[in-house]
């Protein structure tokens, strides 16, 4: 039985007891008011238990919730350190890459380059062998000319001396 149905017995015990002449005092039948009190006296412990349990039941309840509040915050927490870190191994990895193909641009001008002046020197060396190749030519063939024009002379003057 609980604790305010044992008041409400005991009020009505007190209230409906026959008033004394001339005080505010009552009889009460002391047999009904010890067994009201003595279901007091056991309903208070049975009370006070399903209280304490009550309590210790929102304290685990409260112990969880802070558990799992520190739980989530702790996974939020690294969460959020995962994407800064990937965020700046993004942002490392960016500037890599554009640091990568500015060397490769480099490279390529100057590969280009040196490719450019290396054809220029091949062309140069070409054209002074084809010149010096020309000149070679052109001398021995104006020893060949001499020598034809000697050959014709020579048999043109016996003709022309007869």
């Amino acid at each position: 039985m609980d604790i305010l149905n044992i008041i409400d017995r005991l009020e009505a015990l007190v209230t409906t007891s026959r008033l004394m002449p001339g005080t505010s005092s009552r009889l009460v039948d002391g047999d009904k008011l010890m067994e009201v009190v003595e279901q007091l006296r056991l309903a208070i412990p049975q009370d006070l238990r399903a209280a304490q349990e009550v309590i210790e039941r929102k304290d685990n309840i409260l112990s969880q919730a802070q558990i799992d509040a520190k739980r989530t915050k702790s996974q939020a927490e690294e969460e959020f350190r995962n994407r800064v870190d990937q965020s700046d191994v993004l942002a490392t990895a960016r500037r890599h890459a554009a640091e990568l193909e500015e060397e490769a641009e480099r490279k390529a001008t100057r590969m280009t380059n040196q490719a450019a002046t290396e054809a220029q020197r091949n062309r140069n060396e070409v054209d002074a062998y084809v010149l010096q190749s020309l000149r070679r030519l052109e001398t021995e063939m104006t020893s060949i000319l001499g020598t034809v024009r000697r050959g014709l002379d020579a048999l043109n003057a016996p003709v022309a001396a007869a």
